[in-house]
């Protein structure tokens, strides 16, 4: 698959994959260059981690740097179409993403007998799941379920640690791991050649990234990326109830010979499929081999929400068809609290709920974050746009939201969208100011939820700096 030693690799990005993916070739012996367009003062905390062996080339991408390598590593956030890629590329270059890095690096180890069958080949599979939003929850559950099953496995990606950092620090050897389960974006799939998923889930594709895309079929087809390359054997989940799920299935259609397709899974929460499905509080499994009689009740659940649902029979679908046992999917359930920005409960204050949902960066996740309250909401939201189209929060702000907070640099977009259907709209410069601002607002038994349908790059380093600075300011209220 690929050989590095002695290679020429240049790692475009410096950031977390391009710390692991850097460190990793190092260490197998490649000659590895880093390049990023900033400075050091900004790349600090990513250069302390870096072995010395590792050369620099700090403030600009010299087009001669690209042309001298052999392989160009690109670190998600850069995309294919800068100009000194292109010159590359058209050279003949091979350029790759970090997630294709770490996919050849396990592929290209020597083949190890599996000492459970003598004549076996082992090697550990990898487990994908990407979507527009629910894709770290999904990922983090399937993660404690393959635990809870006393599988090896190793998570990382678009959550945690880069892939090619915990294929770097393995406390065991490859050969003793079962799994590796990936959370995927579409930047990450742009940059795929022979990724190959044994299993892989799109767990819903609703409009985010049109700042980087430009059509919404774009984007989609960044997604249907994570199946390119799926065939018999492999197996492939969707969301039934997904508008977006015909139109990948047709993509799917096109890419895949009649006799050599990955088999289709589904997940409901309004009909019976192949898959999962839910119905009055209970998920239903419909595979082979499984008895009819299993079930789980979603009140058993820790993590609350419509979406954590659908979140829940995607991670249970994925972990039942890679061998894990029931009981195991019922345990991770039960106990599984969810993650830290994604409607997180932080305090309640004169019977009024503070929840962080940092992480509801598009209009998708809001949608969903709305839809999982009964109660009065105070909704704080704004930011960075993503060219999203906030008319579409219309409907379900006119009917579960009793006062708007908008803050950052899409504040009068939100307000010209959606501000003729709902009575009071407050405008705040200040971030500390808007949940002050929602406290004022809140009556007993309201919850006062971040989910600003936004990035957070014009106020915030990420989205979990502006959810950790919710979290301090709810807590001095």
């Amino acid at each position: 698959m690929i050989d590095v030693k002695g290679k020429k690799i240049t790692i475009v990005g410096l950031a977390r994959s391009g710390v692991g993916a850097a460190n990793l070739l190092c260490k197998l012996g490649a000659l590895v260059t880093v390049t990023d367009k900033k400075n050091i003062e900004e790349l600090e905390p990513y250069l302390k981690r870096l072995s010395s062996d590792i050369r620099l080339q700090l403030g600009n991408h010299p087009v001669e740097l690209f042309e001298q390598s052999d392989i160009i590593v690109v670190s998600p956030g850069v995309p294919l179409n800068t100009a000194p890629l292109m010159a590359a590329s058209e050279k003949g270059i091979k350029i790759i993403g970090e997630l294709e890095l770490a996919y050849q690096i396990v592929n290209s180890l020597p083949l190890i007998v599996s000492s459970s069958d003598e004549f076996g080949i082992h090697k550990p599979s990898f487990l994908a799941v990407t979507g527009t939003n629910g894709k770290s929850t999904t990922t983090a559950l399937l993660y404690e379920i393959l635990k809870n099953s006393d599988f090896n496995v190793v998570v990382g990606g678009n959550i945690g640690n880069a892939l090619t950092e915990e294929i770097s620090n393995l406390r065991f050897k490859i050969s003793d791991l079962n799994y590796i389960v990936a959370e995927v974006s579409s930047f990450q799939l742009e940059s795929i050649d022979t990724f190959r998923p044994k299993g892989a889930a799109i767990l819903n594709i609703t409009p985010d990234h049109l700042d980087r895309y430009h059509t919404m079929a774009d984007y989609i087809d960044a997604k249907c990326r994570i199946f390119m390359n799926q065939s018999a054997g492999d197996f492939l989940i969707l969301n039934a109830d997904d508008p977006t799920t015909e139109e990948i299935q047709k993509i799917g259609n096109r890419q895949w010979a009649m006799d050599n397709r990955p088999e289709i899974f589904y997940f409901s929460r309004k009909r019976g499929v192949k898959g999962a499905y839910c119905k009055d509080g209970v998920i239903y499994f419909n595979l082979p081999g499984l008895t009819s009689d299993f079930c789980l009740l979603t009140s058993d659940f820790k993590i609350k929400g419509v979406h954590n649902i659908e979140n829940a029979m995607a991670a249970s679908l994925m972990a039942l068809l890679s061998g894990c046992s029931i009981d195991a999917v019922a345990g991770a359930l039960k106990v599984f609290s969810g993650l830290e920005h994604r409607l997180e409960f932080v305090r309640e204050i004169d019977n009024v709920k503070f929840i962080n949902d940092s992480k509801g960066t598009n209009v998708g996740a809001v949608v969903k974050s709305l839809e999982s309250f009964n109660e009065p909401i105070v909704l704080i939201a704004g930011g960075r746009d993503k060219d999203g189209d906030f008319a579409i929060l219309r409907p379900i702000i006119k009917e579960k939201v009793k006062a708007l907070i908008l803050i950052g640099e899409a504040k009068d977009k939100i307000k010209k969208a959606v501000g003729d259907v709902i009575k009071d709209v407050f405008i705040e410069d200040d971030f500390k100011t808007a949940i002050i601002k929602a406290k004022q607002v809140a009556s007993s038994g309201d919850v006062v939820l971040l989910s600003p349908a936004c990035a957070s790059f014009d106020m915030f380093r990420d989205f979990e700096d502006r959810g950790r600075q919710f979290k301090r300011v709810v807590m001095e209220l």
